[in-house]
């Protein structure tokens, strides 16, 4: 379990990926603000503590895969990277430029290290993983994939058709995370497509599941190690968060599932930010 001090820690340095993530969507003026702010708290406890990596040997044969299936929030994923040593953080101001790596969606071929799988079409991920994890699997190595897919995307039919073969074959390798933060781009996810029961329908395709605040570090590292130590069958943690994490007054508002702060806003954004990291310390 981590100590109270790094606990701060991995809050401070989610402070500061979500104050990265405003300032290169500003600099890009497109791109995905809401989900990538949500997800920040989960991507700092993935860097900083879960994942077994090294950001100087980003093909080393055992690290564990991180599969980002929603691909869209690549500013979360290019930030959390850029933290964690995979490049310099400098680079997050070229995101959605002519020739950067930091493209709208992770993309293999650009060459950016740590990113494992060019994604932006959803429902795909769950697929990947499962592959991968049969392949440690068959390999008899000890390494884990982790997934990751928005609540929206639960409603594509190919995320349980890899969620009933991840059972099939016992994929206790597997974990995968749904950001559940009830909004897709289009409004509510209980409008657009209901997918609740959603943890009945896990267990019903064979899977463990888990559940935690995704904005609880504590939380998140301590439901991660169960998923870990659960054998027999792949893990699923439903993560309640809010879209748009830390700025008051767009959180929760699927309006800016695709939105990014004009110039103007970008440092009220960042006030927001600090006030609400300073009031949860």
């Amino acid at each position: 379990m981590s100590s109270l001090q790094d606990i701060k820690k991995l809050k401070k340095t989610s402070l500061e990926i979500r104050k990265d993530i405003v300032r290169s969507l500003a600099e890009a003026g497109s791109g995905h603000l809401g989900g990538s702010l949500g997800l920040a708290d989960i991507f700092t406890c993935l860097y900083f503590d879960i994942l077994n990596h090294d950001s100087n040997n980003p093909n080393w044969g055992n690290r564990d895969r991180l599969i980002l299936s929603i691909g869209h929030v690549a500013p979360v994923y290019y930030a959390a990277l850029a933290h964690a040593g995979y490049f310099d953080k400098s680079e997050l101001m070229s995101l959605r430029k002519l020739g950067s790596r930091l493209q709208g969606h992770p993309g293999k071929e650009y060459g950016l290290p740590g990113v494992e799988l060019s994604s932006g079409s959803l429902g795909q991920g769950l697929s990947v993983g499962v592959g991968l994890a049969m392949a440690a699997k068959l390999d008899r190595k000890d390494w884990n994939v982790y997934t990751i897919h928005g609540d929206g995307e639960l409603q594509e039919g190919s995320i349980w058709e890899a969620a009933m073969s991840a059972a099939h074959y016992n994929l206790d390798n597997l974990i995968a995370l749904v950001d559940r933060n009830n909004v897709q781009i289009d409004g509510k996810t209980s409008d657009v497509m209901e997918i609740e029961p959603l943890k009945d329908k896990f267990e019903s395709f064979g899977w463990k599941v888990f559940a935690c605040d995704g904005h609880n570090h504590k939380e998140i590292i301590e439901t991660y190690k169960r998923a870990q130590d659960f054998k027999g069958a792949p893990s699923v943690i439903i993560a309640q968060t809010a879209m748009g994490k830390g700025i008051k007054t767009i959180e929760n508002d699927y309006s800016w599932h695709g939105k990014v702060p004009l110039p103007e806003q970008e440092v009220d954004f960042i006030n927001q930010l600090e006030n609400d990291y300073n009031q949860n310390v």
